[in-house]
């Protein structure tokens, strides 16, 4: 009789303490879901068993610029074996995304937001690629994350194996889709500017949690992880960031008429007329990184409406309508055209571009960024692995141009290191 008392008073002190303890539960203070007490992500690391054929360039001594290394992987780059072990072809991404789970798993995409913070801070973004699907690939893992939203725009000239593996790419992401009205983009004409218009419609109407709109091409790579890109970001405190400075030597693309005739853009002989409002046009770049309320004064002001209808037949027009549109008084985030407000594209932080007019030997004042260590393709450089240190020190969101078929250590060891500094961000969340 005493052994059942015993045995029934511990369940009534165990059913009080599981009682409190279930109280606690309920009571607790929400904290912030943080995957890494659910489980572990080391298998989100990118490792040398990941890799192809870059993986035997040592990424941490080509960060710290060690000279060895980076000749070893400069004398990689132009190995015939070697470049041709690096091509992936299209078909490869087709077959590879029929089974998604299994794609994004050997891929290591982020299956969930890093922080709390990334979280609260979604952002939209355009992508427009016409080639190159490994290099679409790449830049959409090392920008993906499941809270953001991306728009890809094709353009309709691609090549059919090339749509379909983008397409197959896309089809496996809820949060990624291709634009609803692509068109046949024409260099330095309107429809390079309508592609970006067209993707900031789909963004807008798509979701209205993200906060900033960021637009890139497909030769563009990410210099910071998402979490560093969402405190840039919040530190704009609604504010935009991009080049935009009195349009100077460039006027003659805005006050003659240009026309696209089989494919490429001519000269019609007449003059323009002024701009509407008497707008002041400013030169800048295509790349932005724009507020919410940025995209809403784009789609829906009626000054800006009737400045991208003047602006349709100029020349480039992706290099000044959106520096314009900044300096317009009124719009979210936009600074005065007054000049002191100018800003350049080494100062903005949108995207960092190395043009080789600009290009000199370190420790010249005349420099505005050392030598490239790539090639130059129409004066652009086409970064190669020498080049990350530097690229590292800068303060641009991204950088542009990166070509895997030209230089794929350069990537490969940019996505590792970004990555890995990702991963040890949530140490230390």
């Amino acid at each position: 009789m005493r052994l059942v008392k015993r045995r029934l008073l511990k369940l009534l002190l165990l059913s009080v303490v599981l009682g409190s303890l279930c109280m606690l539960w309920v009571s607790r203070p929400k904290m912030s879901w943080n995957p890494s007490y659910i489980m572990g992500y080391s298998w989100l690391e990118y490792t040398n068993e990941d890799g192809g054929p870059e993986k035997v360039c040592n990424c941490s001594a080509i960060l710290r610029g060690e000279t060895g290394a980076l000749e070893q992987a400069k004398l990689l780059t132009i190995t015939k074996d070697f470049k041709e072990s690096v091509q992936i072809p299209d078909e490869y991404y087709i077959n590879a995304t029929q089974d998604c789970s299994q794609f994004k798993l050997s891929r290591k995409y982020l299956p969930y937001p890093l922080s709390q913070e990334e979280e609260d801070f979604p952002l939209a973004y355009s992508m427009l690629v016409h080639h190159k699907v490994q290099n679409f690939e790449r830049l959409l893992r090392a920008i993906y994350s499941p809270q953001n939203i991306y728009c890809v725009h094709v353009d309709k000239k691609s090549d059919t194996s090339f749509f379909s593996a983008i397409m197959g790419i896309t089809s496996c992401f809820p949060n990624v889709f291709m634009v609803s009205k692509p068109v046949s983009v024409v260099y330095a004409a309107w429809p390079r500017v309508q592609a970006d218009l067209n993707c900031m419609a789909d963004l807008y109407d798509a979701s209205t949690r993200w906060k900033y709109f960021i637009n890139l091409c497909g030769q563009d790579f990410p210099l910071k992880t998402n979490l560093e890109i969402v405190q840039m970001l919040r530190s704009l405190r609604g504010g935009n960031s991009m080049e935009s400075e009195q349009i100077g030597e460039k006027k003659w693309r805005v006050t003659n008429s240009y026309q696209i005739v089989d494919g490429q853009i001519q000269a019609t002989g007449k003059v323009k007329d002024p701009p509407p409002f008497n707008l002041p046009i400013m030169s800048g770049n295509a790349y932005i990184v724009v507020s919410r309320g940025y995209i809403r004064s784009v789609l829906e002001d009626s000054r800006i409406q009737a400045l991208i209808e003047w602006a349709k037949d100029t020349y480039s027009p992706d290099e000044f309508l959106w520096a314009t549109i900044q300096r317009i008084p009124g719009v979210p985030g936009s600074t005065w055209p007054n000049s002191k407000y100018d800003m350049t594209d080494i100062n903005a932080i949108a995207r960092l571009v190395k043009w080789w007019s600009h290009e000199g030997s370190q420790g010249s004042l005349d420099a505005a960024y050392p030598e490239c260590h790539g090639n130059h393709v129409r004066s652009i450089c086409v970064y190669g692995a020498g080049d990350l240190p530097w690229l590292l020190e800068q303060h641009h969101l991204f950088a542009n141009k990166f070509d895997t078929d030209t230089d794929p250590i350069a990537v490969y060891c940019l996505e590792k290191y970004l990555r890995q500094k990702a991963l040890a961000e949530l140490h230390w969340m």
